[in-house]
């Protein structure tokens, strides 16, 4: 089971997150190794649902909605850079009591949690870095997922068109990807004239802009913790980067998934919480 608990992040912004494993009641909850997993960019703390049921068998476990996605508050006049991303991680580990806690982030939340460990180690135990790449990415990759952006369809008729187009007639394409649409969907927002995504565009593109622009390299070299990084053999983080991050991690770990892409945790769960229990079992880290 899951409960609903609430995290006042920098700026009063009001953020949701879930807590898997055990009651309030249950004082020796709070005993027990604290996890914080956090999603990617345009994700919620529901995706990792499954996961985090499972990490809860020996954890206390908090799925965290992020800043402008999920039930979190969007605040109009921001801000989304990095800085508060980290602010509010940090928020939900102090507010909750879950540090010194195990990070594992997606993506954006995979560099949120690489930097709040540079930042207070005393918080951060470990951290998985999932599929998140430490250089810039640089203008035309912004140009690029700006186009993509204009060219989702919206408002979808049906969830089952959201799932289609994302899974299989997205131009992005190289194969179809079923999960993909499973993730899309979870995102979306039913209204009068159909669905449509659950988030606003612009905060989106703003928050984006901070690996758009800057690199992320000396903040790893500051990662004093045991770090994984894990990507799918698809996905957006080539395998050279991914062994220069572990050579500049002072304690970094490598693996990878076939037969996976960006979203390798969720392609291939049974793949990616083999590895993960691994890494957390080898460092002293499982219970």
């Amino acid at each position: 089971m899951a409960r609903r608990v609430h995290v006042v992040g920098q700026g009063g912004v009001r953020l949701a997150a879930w807590e898997f494993g055990g009651s309030p009641e249950a004082g020796r909850e709070r005993a027990r190794p604290g996890v914080l997993l956090l999603h990617g960019l345009l994700g919620r703390a529901a995706h990792w649902a499954d996961h985090a049921r499972w990490l809860a068998a020996r954890r206390r476990v908090v799925a965290l909605d992020q800043r402008g996605h999920g039930h979190s508050e969007k605040p109009a006049a921001g801000p989304f850079d990095r800085d508060a991303f980290v602010a509010d991680a940090e928020a939900a580990v102090e507010q909750l009591g879950l540090g010194p806690a195990v990070l594992i982030g997606h993506a954006m939340g995979a560099l949120t949690a690489w930097q709040l460990a540079a930042r207070r180690p005393d918080l951060v135990r470990a951290v998985v870095i999932c599929d998140m790449r430490a250089a810039a990415l640089g203008v035309r990759s912004r140009q690029e997922w700006t186009a993509w952006l204009d060219s989702w369809p919206v408002p979808f008729a049906t969830l089952a068109d959201v799932r289609r187009w994302f899974g299989e007639d997205d131009p992005t394409l190289d194969r179809p990807r079923p999960v993909r649409g499973d993730f899309f969907a979870e995102v979306m927002v039913e209204h009068p004239d159909g669905w449509q995504p659950g988030f606003s565009r612009p905060q989106m593109l703003a928050a984006r802009e901070g690996w758009v622009r800057e690199a992320h390299w000396d903040e790893l070299a500051l990662v004093r913790c045991p770090a994984l990084v894990v990507r799918g053999l698809d996905g957006e983080l080539g395998r050279a980067e991914a062994h220069e991050m572990v050579r500049v991690l002072p304690h970094g770990r490598y693996a990878d998934i076939p037969d996976a892409g960006h979203l390798a945790h969720l392609e291939r769960p049974a793949e990616w919480r083999e590895i993960v229990e691994r890494f957390l079992r080898d460092e002293g880290l499982e219970a």
